[in-house]
C-alpha cells in the first residue's frame, strides 16, 4: 500500500497518524511450523533474508503465531545526545559477502518497525478496517531487541508535534491512514507529509540522458557545495526535467563543458566527495561531463546523510536558477538540519521525553 504526498497535516477526523520511518520497506512472513519460519520481502518482491539474519531470529523468537507484517527495516546509531536512524549503515547491510553480512549484523544490527498486520493465524486481514488491524497488531506485543511497533495517534495536534520534533531522530515525516480503510496493495490510499528545504548549489557537471544520443539531452545536473576550506564536494543530483527541457539544457550548458581544470578532476584532495564513484550499487564509474562551476541552482531537498562532507539523501527537485548567487558562496553552512531528538522517545510516542538539542 502506498501514500500520496500532501503539504500539511490533515485536520479532518477519521485518520490515524504515524511517524514516517526512512528505511527499507519490508513484509515479514512468519509461520513457526513452516520449513522457513520467517521470510523478509522487499517492496519489489526481493528476498531480504540473507542480509538481516538478526531480524529473522528476532521474529522467530517473538512472533509465535502465523502472521504477515508490513513495516520498515532501520538501523539505529547509538551516540550522544541520543539514538537516531543511520541510513548509511542500513545501506551497507546489502552486501554480497556472507562474512560481511555476519559482521554487520553484529556491528550495526537492524530493527523491524511494524506498522500494519495483514494476516494473523488463518485470517486474512487485508479487508479489515485499519483501526481493527492496529488493535490486533498492538496485541502481538512486539517490543524486543530488533522488533518494535510504530507509535500511533488520532490527534492532529500530536501529529504536528511529531512532525516537528521526530525529524531530529532521523525520521522522514508523518503518514496518515483512514481509520476505516482496508489494505489495498499498490493503491495510494494513505497520505504522507514530508519535510522539505531548499539550498543553492553549484552546477559542476551533468550526465546525458540515457535514452538520447549523448550531447542532445541532459539526464541530470551534478550538484556541489563548498566546505569551510573551499573544497567543492559532490552532494547529489537534480534531474526531473521534461524531454523538451532536457534538450534545452543540452544547448544552454554546452558552452560550460570543459576538459581543462576542474575541482572534481584533481583527485589529490583527501576526503573530497566526487560524482560517479564505484560503490556496491555501481561496479564501474558512472560517466559524467564536467562543467565549469559557474552556474548556481536552487533545489529542494528533504534530508542529508553521511558524515562530513554530507550529501543529499534523495534526488533533489529543481526550484529555479540563481544568477544572483556567486558559486563560491554555495557552502554547507546553508543546509538546515533539525535539532537532535532521541529515537527511544519516538518509539514511545513521547513528545516530552526526547528533549531536542542543538546540532
Amino acid at each position: 500500500m502506498l501514500a500520496t504526498p500532501t503539504d500539511r497535516i490533515p485536520r479532518r477526523g477519521g485518520l490515524l497518524f504515524e511517524p514516517k520511518w526512512d528505511g527499507y520497506r519490508c513484509l515479514v512472513f512468519a509461520d513457526p511450523q513452516a520449513d522457513a519460519p520467517v521470510q523478509l520481502q522487499s517492496r519489489t518482491g526481493r528476498s531480504l533474508d540473507r542480509y538481516f539474519p538478526e531480524v529473522l531470529a528476532a521474529v522467530a523468537e517473538h512472533v509465535p503465531r502465523p502472521a504477515v507484517l508490513d513495516g520498515e527495516l532501520v538501523v539505529v546509531r547509538h551516540d550522544d545526545p541520543g539514538d537516531r536512524l543511520d541510513w548509511d549503515a542500513l545501506s551497507e547491510r546489502i552486501h554480497p559477502a556472507a562474512s560481511r553480512v555476519r559482521t554487520l549484523a553484529e556491528r550495526t544490527p537492524a530493527t523491524f518497525i511494524a506498522f500494519d498486520l495483514l494476516a494473523l493465524d488463518d485470517r486474512d486481514l487485508t479487508g479489515v478496517p485499519q483501526r481493527e488491524r492496529r488493535e490486533l497488531l498492538e496485541g502481538l506485543g512486539l517490543d524486543a531487541r530488533g522488533l518494535r511497533t510504530t507509535p500511533v495517534t488520532d490527534d492532529p495536534d500530536t501529529a504536528e508535534e511529531w512532525f516537528r520534533l521526530f525529524e531530529g531522530a532521523g525520521l522522514d515525516g508523518i503518514i496518515a491512514k483512514p481509520t476505516d480503510g482496508t489494505y489495498q496493495p499498490g493503491k495510494r490510499t494513505m497520505l504522507k507529509i514530508k519535510h522539505s528545504r531548499t539550498a543553492d548549489c553549484v552546477v559542476a557537471g551533468l550526465r546525458w540522458h540515457a535514452k538520447s544520443r549523448p550531447g542532445t539531452a541532459v539526464g541530470s545536473l551534478q550538484l556541489g557545495l563548498h566546505d569551510e576550506h573551499g573544497v567543492l564536494h559532490h552532494v547529489g543530483v537534480v534531474g526531473a526535467f521534461s524531454d523538451a527541457r532536457r534538450r534545452e539544457l543540452a544547448t544552454e550548458l554546452a558552452e560550460l563543458i570543459t576538459d581543462g581544470e576542474h575541482p572534481w578532476l584533481d583527485r589529490r584532495t583527501s576526503g573530497q566527495r566526487l560524482p560517479g564513484s564505484v560503490n556496491r550499487w555501481n561496479t564501474s564509474e558512472q560517466p559524467w561531463v564536467p562543467l565549469r562551476p559557474e552556474r548556481v541552482v536552487e533545489v529542494s531537498y528533504d534530508h542529508t546523510e553521511g558524515a562530513h562532507p554530507a550529501r543529499f539523501r534523495h534526488t533533489t527537485q529543481f526550484v529555479r536558477w540563481r544568477p544572483d548567487r556567486d558559486p563560491g558562496s554555495c557552502r554547507y553552512d546553508q543546509l538546515d538540519e533539525p535539532a537532535r531528538y532521541d529515537l527511544d522517545a519516538v518509539l514511545a510516542g513521547d513528545v516530552g521525553r526526547g528533549t531536542p538539542s542543538s546540532g
